[in-house]
């Protein structure tokens, strides 16, 4: 049955190699529920989950500072809205193609089923770059971007967000065209400035609701982030609001990266510290060379991409943070992990992990937390900031981060409840993708065939 799916959704996909990855992680966890419950067969519901909605494909023209027009592609697949509309990231990256978009729509389905807000799954972006470029090109690319996908999108349709590449800048740029373009001001995007109907705690929520997790994680086996040396990888928002959530928890954390590569501090990255990190890369959009040239205690590692493994990961550690991109950690990694001593790993990002290295940390008693499961606070505080657009309510950062810890503990109880009653034990990963898929699979179902 397995081999026989996977063939004919590799051959409906061909090429697609991060999307059958993405696929198949979550087949083979809800096998054992589908064997066990007819209707689910009958119904053909995980065939049509894996089939998105709809794929849109978009041409989109801007002219740079020199006056010379520039061609991208921009997409946007609405994978499932059998709960809710469609609900993710926009990604603005040379490497974005429809297969990345729709592994990263399929993880969104069970990613904003977990946070139990009424959220379908989606995913968007371009292979625009927004490095190097001025102000004046990122604004004029958002603005024939928007253009185009403003036709696509609604705050009760679809309500996109940031991702890699698109910060508050690009939000703005892309909301202030759609506001033009329809004239109305509505909640049609999350991550908006807090200005102008954005949320509180928006930008610290996937890493804050990354350290949530892994700390009720630990609390389940009696243990806390307290006194635990950590590695993070990026230096991105994610990366920078779990270091600081960790810090505040008592752990410490040795490292930080970009492309170019990565930093270890033994002494640990506090505060001050991380307050630098924050400037060089958010305002500055600096390199994270420069941490180690202003701090004694670091040293630097350029990125050598001849290795077949990340250095980062061979440093001992109890805990690690992979928040940068999909597939930056292997199975060479996860042998240097294991020996590190490391006991938790939880992604940030979406899916850095790769199969070898997850079967590899998980057969050697490692706690492994899956994005889907410990990187939905980003789409758990958009939701809250759709409820505050909705009822013209704006919340103190105090009232989002005690919903959005809320959200995190019942999303750990949920999958910790589905592992055990399909036998998995404590394993998150099939936990969070049992109790993800019943979720969705139940309201299609209930919804009849669409």
């Amino acid at each position: 049955m397995e081999d026989s799916f996977m063939n004919q959704l590799k051959q409906n996909n061909p090429g697609e190699t991060e999307f059958h990855q993405a696929v198949y992680e979550v087949y083979e966890s809800v096998l054992p529920v589908i064997e066990k419950h007819e209707e689910y067969r009958v119904n053909r519901v995980f065939d049509r989950m894996v089939e998105p909605e709809r794929v849109i494909s978009f041409r989109v023209t801007w002219v740079d500072d020199n006056g010379i027009p520039q061609v991208n592609r921009g997409y946007r697949v609405q994978m499932n809205s059998a709960i809710g509309p469609f609900k993710g990231g926009l990604r603005f990256h040379p490497s974005v193609n429809q297969s990345i978009l729709k592994f990263l729509g399929f993880e969104q389905i069970f990613k904003n089923a977990l946070t139990s807000l009424p959220l379908g799954g989606g995913k968007g972006g371009s292979n625009f770059d927004p490095k190097g470029k001025s102000d004046g090109e990122v604004m004029r690319f958002c603005q024939n971007f928007m253009l185009e996908l403003s036709k696509h999108i609604g705050h009760r349709i679809d309500i996109p967000a940031g991702d890699i590449g698109v910060g508050g800048r690009e939000i703005g740029y892309m909301y202030g065209m759609y506001r033009k373009i329809e004239n109305q001001f509505s909640g049609v995007l999350t991550g908006k400035g807090v200005k102008w109907g954005g949320s509180l705690i928006r930008p610290e929520a996937t890493g804050y609701g990354l350290i949530y997790f892994s700390q009720y994680m630990l609390e389940n086996i009696n243990d806390s982030l307290e006194g635990k040396t950590c590695i993070v990888s990026g230096s991105g928002n994610v990366a920078q609001y779990a270091i600081e959530k960790i810090t505040e928890l008592g752990g410490k954390v040795v490292t930080a990266s970009d492309s170019s590569g990565y930093i270890y501090d033994e002494a640990g990255i506090d505060a001050e510290k991380l307050e630098f990190i924050k400037d060089l890369k958010n305002e500055r959009r600096g390199r994270i060379a420069e941490y180690a040239d202003k701090y004694s205690s670091a040293t630097y590692t350029a990125t050598d991409r001849s290795l077949d493994y990340n250095p980062i990961w061979k440093h001992a550690a109890d805990c690690a943070f992979p928040c940068a991109t999909q597939n930056e950690l292997n199975e060479h990694d996860a042998n240097n992990l294991i020996q590190g001593n490391v006991k938790l790993v939880a992604e940030g990002a979406n899916m850095p992990c790769t199969p070898e290295a997850i079967n590899i940390l998980r057969d050697n008693g490692v706690m492994y937390a899956p994005g889907k499961a410990s990187n939905a606070g980003g789409v758990a505080t958009s939701g809250l900031e759709m409820v505050q657009n909705y009822s013209g309510s704006h919340w103190t950062s105090e009232e989002v981060d005690r919903r959005l810890q809320v959200i995190m503990k019942n999303i750990h109880d949920s999958c910790l409840h589905a592992a055990q009653k399909y036998k998995a034990n404590n394993d998150y990963m099939s936990g969070a993708n049992i109790a993800g898929f019943i979720k969705v699979a139940d309201s299609m179902i209930a919804q009849g065939l669409l």
